[in-house]
């Protein structure tokens, strides 16, 4: 009795589902009817594509791979000695300069051992004499002997020494600014120091003829590159302008997009001077942050060396972030940033070289220290280096064939072809037989060497001549007599 009970309920309960599902099918056919009568004819035969469509693709036959047949061992064994793999590396000939280099001999002070001959040096960048000098010497064996040879881990991981921290304050001190760090390369200074502020998203404006570690820092930015013409400060306006106008079509967009220009006090590639308080005034203008690379000016600008800031006599916190190596005026190894506080301890957390590479090992920083000491008690030998300069850029003026580039107190001078003969790999060699007669003669010089497939904006070729205060007067003006012998012999 129950069973049958139970089975009437579970019918009763059936037929009322049924009942309801009818009647939901019924009100979707009177929906669609409605539908049908009011939407739009296009509507209607769109949809009934769409339907004839997925009937089509049911109802079609399954697309079928056709079948492949396989190769004879033969076959395959001639299709092995017929395949040639592309080369790891492009083909380099054997006479490239970077496989035919140089060898010294010895330090590479005021009197250079090359290749087992004796020349007056004019290709290191030893602008005030420190990389022989007794006290720098003596400071480092010193060091030697109580940090031992290197530190074998980074800034973060024990290898901070105390050392460091003093030459980071000595800097700062130096530089006037609220802080500074050291890193253990020179090149990685400012190629770590641009992707640290600058990110994707963020432009830069930055001088076409900037220097190749600057270059790969932009790289590793991964920011919106706006190269101007060298020095051309109408150029770089123009280019701000444009940007502005941009910036008023999306200021959503530009509240958060940072603004930079990186410039070089002294130009390597050129010799030129920036002109910086142009670039001050462009700054507040538009308002951009400004990077300034200074390893070629830091230790030969200024009253003090303290850079082109000093030159121009420009409040040195009108620059956001100064940036020069340790390689050329104090003779050491490695490079350092100095600024507000708040700037530099950024880099601490996000600049690569710091954070991932060994530190500066101790002796090199305490040299770097004595050679502060010496640029502190001789203020002298700014003034000795740029007369030394004005010297032999006026000496070089006239030679047939070759142009001077760069300032008249420029370190680091460019000769180059007036014309080229053609290519520039003929240019090349035409300068390296120059080089190679001066060499010979007992002057060393240098050719400035480039990765053409990497620079943004290749300079043309030249020979470097580098001055510094061991050159005397004699000197100087024997290297000019005997450029100008060998221009007129290689060229006639």
């Amino acid at each position: 009795m129950i069973r049958f009970v139970f089975f009437l309920s579970v019918l009763v309960e059936t037929e009322l589902l049924c009942s309801v599902a009818l009647i939901q099918i019924e009100f979707c056919v009177d929906l669609f009817l409605c539908f049908c009568f009011q939407a739009p004819a296009y509507h209607l035969i769109l949809e009934g594509i769409l339907i004839l469509w997925i009937i089509r693709l049911l109802f079609s036959k399954t697309y079928k791979l056709q079948e492949r047949s396989d190769l004879t061992p033969k076959e395959k064994e001639e299709l092995i000695e017929e395949w040639q793999p592309e080369p790891l590396v492009p083909p380099v000939p054997k006479d490239h300069p970077a496989l035919n280099y140089n060898i010294v001999s010895g330090p590479p002070t005021h009197i250079i051992t090359v290749n087992g001959k004796e020349c007056i040096n004019f290709a290191s960048f030893n602008f005030l004499g420190l990389l022989d000098n007794e006290k720098v010497k003596s400071a480092a064996q010193a060091s030697l002997k109580k940090y031992g040879v290197g530190t074998c881990g980074p800034r973060g991981f024990y290898g901070t020494f105390d050392v460091h921290l003093e030459l980071e304050e000595r800097l700062a001190k130096f530089m006037r600014t609220e802080e500074a760090i050291i890193y253990s390369y020179g090149f990685a200074t400012i190629a770590s120091a641009i992707p640290a502020y600058s990110k994707r998203g963020d432009i830069v404006f930055v001088d076409e003829a900037a220097c190749f570690a600057i270059q790969k820092g932009l790289q590793a930015s991964r920011s919106n590159i706006k190269l101007f013409k060298h020095n051309d400060m109408a150029d770089l306006e123009q280019l701000l302008k444009e940007q502005e106008t941009e910036d008023q079509k999306n200021p959503r967009k530009a509240r958060v997009t940072r603004r930079f220009i990186v410039v070089e006090g002294l130009y390597m590639n050129t010799g030129d001077v920036c002109p910086l308080p142009e670039l001050i005034k462009l700054k507040y203008k538009y308002k951009v942050r400004i990077f300034l690379e200074e390893s070629l000016s830091f230790g030969v600008l200024g009253e003090h060396g303290r850079g082109i800031t000093e030159h121009f006599g420009i409040n040195i916190d009108d620059i956001d972030l100064i940036s020069a190596n340790m390689e050329n005026s104090l003779a050491s190894i490695g490079g350092f940033c100095c600024g507000r506080s708040f700037i530099i301890d950024h880099q601490r957390l996000s600049g690569q070289g710091y954070c991932f590479s060994a530190s500066l090992p101790p002796l090199l920083a305490a040299a770097a220290i004595e050679a502060l000491n010496i640029m502190e008690d001789n203020p002298d030998i700014f003034q000795t280096l740029r007369a030394k300069c004005e010297r032999i850029h006026k000496a070089l003026q006239g030679i047939s064939g070759l142009k001077v580039v760069g300032e008249s107190f420029s370190p680091a001078l460019h000769l180059q072809l007036e014309e080229s003969c053609g290519s520039r790999e003929n240019d090349v060699k035409l300068l390296k037989r120059i080089v190679d007669y001066c060499m010979d003669s007992g002057i060393a010089l240098t050719q400035a060497r480039y990765l053409e497939k990497e620079e943004k904006c290749l300079p043309p070729p030249s020979i470097r001549v580098v001055i510094t205060v061991e050159q005397t007067e004699q000197e100087l003006d024997k290297a000019a007599s005997l450029l100008k012998e060998a221009v007129q012999s290689v060229l006639n």
